[in-house]
């Protein structure tokens, strides 16, 4: 049987929520860091590099409810997202454009010191044995990629790439590209899981803007093409303790705590579809 992890995006609380469920599943005896293909969009492509490293799920977690350092605080202000808004009032591809757009012309910081930041949360520098996809859009076109071992693109710049939250941080420049966040085509992208018998999705935000696929859609074709599908998402206890500004390190324990506990509540679900 073929299983695929699907890692949904979700800033610095997104990475600690999915990293605490993980070890909490992990605790009850479902490694989900088996599967033969991970999908990792945005704070999921983090995920899926760490769990895909070697290193064990609960060091991964440890290191969540250590206090943060060398890490800002950031935001998705109002002013961003009313542009997000502005942008997904078109077709896809336009609309991802428009979003692509507005991230180049953005102040940011350098690239530099924003891939210092992504080289610092991954264990290792090169691309796992295990199949490991990783999403991206395009800036000028909003052609939606998938990046992997054979893509000729290191695993730092993939991972940066889908980090690359438009209006936040800078686009990722890849030969002579460059590349956005993405989350910008899809929170989750899970139909990229779609020639896997078992799917599990970790979701920490499950809605999209514009006309971005939807993960309900995204799971209903996976379903209709015979795979066995499981979403987890936040409960209210996580999300209260995610909170609001999701790129805010300080609250990275209280998420990553959240998921560990909820892993309780969902295992019996999860362990239903993994076999």
């Amino acid at each position: 049987m073929t299983r695929a992890l699907v890692l949904g995006g979700g800033g610095v609380t997104g990475v600690a929520w999915e990293l605490g469920l993980l070890a909490g599943l992990a605790e009850r005896g479902l490694d989900l860091t088996d599967a033969d293909v991970v999908v990792g969009t945005s704070a999921g492509s983090v995920v899926g590099a760490q769990v895909c490293s070697g290193t064990p799920v609960r060091e991964l977690y440890a290191a969540q409810l250590r206090a943060p350092r060398g890490e800002v605080a950031a935001r998705l202000g109002v002013g961003v997202l009313l542009r997000w808004a502005w942008a997904g009032a078109r077709g896809r591809d336009e609309a991802r454009a428009r979003v692509g757009a507005m991230a180049l012309a953005a102040r940011t910081p350098s690239e530099a010191s924003r891939r210092a930041v992504i080289e610092a949360r991954l264990p290792v520098r090169e691309w796992p044995a295990r199949r490991l996809l990783v999403t991206a859009v395009d800036a000028a076109s909003g052609e939606f990629v998938v990046f992997e071992a054979g893509s000729g693109v290191s695993l730092v710049d993939a991972v940066g790439a889908s980090c690359a939250v438009p209006g936040v941080w800078p686009p990722v420049t890849i030969g002579d590209r460059r590349y956005v966040d993405g989350g910008v085509r899809s929170a989750v992208n899970a139909d990229l899981a779609r020639d896997s018998e078992a799917v599990v999705v970790l979701a920490p935000v499950s809605s999209g803007f514009g006309p971005a696929p939807r993960l309900a859609a995204q799971v209903a074709g996976l379903r209709s093409a015979g795979s066995r599908v499981a979403v987890v998402a936040p409960v209210a206890g996580a999300r209260r303790a995610i909170g609001r500004n999701v790129l805010d390190p300080a609250r990275r324990a209280g998420a990553a705590r959240a998921g560990f506990a909820q892993a309780a509540a969902v295992a019996g679900e999860v362990a239903a579809v993994w076999g």
